[in-house]
């Protein structure tokens, strides 16, 4: 089978488990509210919020799911998603798990933008089946090197999050820390390539993408969610990490 029919066969499957990520997104629990915290008796003059970056309440998830033309946006967007997958991986047994990322991932970009939240309702059974399904590719393939790889990107793309998070909670939120875990053992199993190259150009996206944003007055703060950029980076790494990859080794 040629990576081309691979990419039509992905794209078409993704298109339809496209159509759902509405209803996933409809389904996800709203977050417990915050507690009241308790009266200081003396408390300490704290600086209000800048102007322009007043907070907002948080978009139902309900809401969003109802939105005027996101069925055929996820469609589209999981299409694509699948169709690049496809065509760069061809016939290969990572496509078990990484074809049911797709949804998930335009999900989960979806609601980042919308709210800033990755839920971990989503996320943690996401975790299960991604090892699940990576453990399945082992038993079918017995490549120790690709199961090793997935752990080393489970460790370097999770620990680099966390020192970030760990150094500036308030430039990046712990869902990206969950996120990139996810992506650190999708993109490890391919190879080194797509690990260090998907993670790169999200940051590389997210910087370009989220100044231009402001600069164009589309997004009034800078605190614009990363999420969506980690997924598109993601994607650049699967189609163009190897050939790069292969290119900074051997000049």
């Amino acid at each position: 089978m040629t990576p081309e029919v691979v990419a039509g066969l992905a794209a078409a499957g993704c298109a339809v488990a496209g159509a759902f990520v509405p209803s996933l997104i409809g389904r996800i629990p709203e977050p417990e509210p915050d507690p009241e915290p308790e009266p200081d008796p003396d408390p300490d003059p704290e600086p209000g919020p800048e102007p322009g970056e007043a907070e907002e309440p948080k978009e139902l998830y309900a809401a969003i799911a109802a939105r005027p033309g996101l069925r055929p946006a996820t469609v589209l967007a999981s299409a694509a998603a699948g169709a690049v997958i496809g065509l760069s991986v061809g016939p290969a047994w990572s496509l078990l798990f990484l074809l049911p990322l797709v949804p998930v991932g335009v999900a989960l970009a979806v609601v980042d933008w919308r709210t800033k939240l990755l839920p971990v309702s989503v996320i943690a059974p996401t975790y299960v089946g991604l090892v699940a399904a990576v453990g399945l590719c082992f038993v079918l393939t017995r490549d120790t090197d690709d199961l090793l790889r997935a752990l080393w990107g489970w460790l370097i793309a999770g620990g680099l999050f966390f020192v970030l998070w760990f150094v500036h909670p308030r430039g990046l939120g712990y869902g990206d820390v969950r996120l990139s875990g996810i992506l650190g053992i999708a993109l490890g199993y391919l190879g080194w390539g797509p690990l260090v190259v998907g993670v790169y150009s999200g940051f590389l996206i997210g910087g370009l993408g989220g100044g231009l944003l402001v600069l164009l007055r589309i997004s009034r703060t800078r605190a614009i969610p990363f999420g969506p950029w980690m997924l598109v980076g993601a994607l650049v790494g699967i189609a163009a990490g190897p050939a790069l990859w292969a290119h900074l080794v051997t000049g």
